[in-house]
């Protein structure tokens, strides 16, 4: 299948049953500035252009939302229970970014898009869901090229410190996405090289 496009992504998305069924069952919380991100969406992607007949496993699916009125981590673990009651299947986690800048010591989101924007790699910063008209949305503020290439690099806010290209350079060998997907190619952090 040629995917080349967001329009595309969003329609392997929405012809895969259980990605939607996924999206759905997060809905049904009616959190604030939610969304479906990262290696959930990404794997779909890349599993389709490596020709993978079947879907490869993902540790967790990421739910996040952006509730500043209500930061307490009981809470996420509630959602999450509420999910695996609908879909018990799937490894669920959900975080709500607007206290994720608390567990990571940075300056704080402003939304869960702004936290989207400073995942630690360009591939992994997506998001889906299912808007108020129940329209499948994408967001990519990196873009997709990256994703569509195989291609993993940090987001522009992983290039700015030093611990945090440790970190990245870090999740690079932690993930090794080479070994699932053989196209995989890597870009360093230009801040180690200096």
């Amino acid at each position: 299948m040629l995917i080349s496009t967001e329009k595309d992504v969003l329609h392997l998305i929405k012809d895969d049953q259980l990605v939607m069924t996924v999206i759905r069952a997060a809905k049904t919380l009616g959190l604030p500035d939610w969304w479906i991100c990262a290696g959930f969406v990404r794997s779909k992607v890349w599993d389709t252009l490596q020709g993978f007949t079947s879907r490869t496993e993902v540790p967790d699916v990421d739910v996040i939302y952006f509730n500043p009125e209500s930061v307490n981590e009981s809470e996420e673990k509630q959602y999450e229970a509420k999910l695996r009651n609908i879909v018990p299947v799937v490894p669920w986690s959900v975080k709500n970014e607007a206290r994720m800048h608390l567990v990571n010591d940075i300056p704080p989101y402003s939304s869960a898009v702004d936290a989207i924007s400073k995942f630690p790699e360009t591939v992994t910063s997506l998001g889906v869901k299912l808007n108020d008209d129940d329209e499948l949305v994408l967001i990519a503020p990196h873009g997709v090229e990256d994703l569509f290439n195989f291609h993993v690099r940090p987001t522009p806010y992983f290039e700015e410190t030093i611990e945090r290209a440790q970190i990245y350079e870090t999740r690079l060998l932690k993930k090794n996405w080479g070994a699932t997907w053989d196209k995989v190619s890597v870009t360093h952090t230009t801040l180690l090289l200096r």
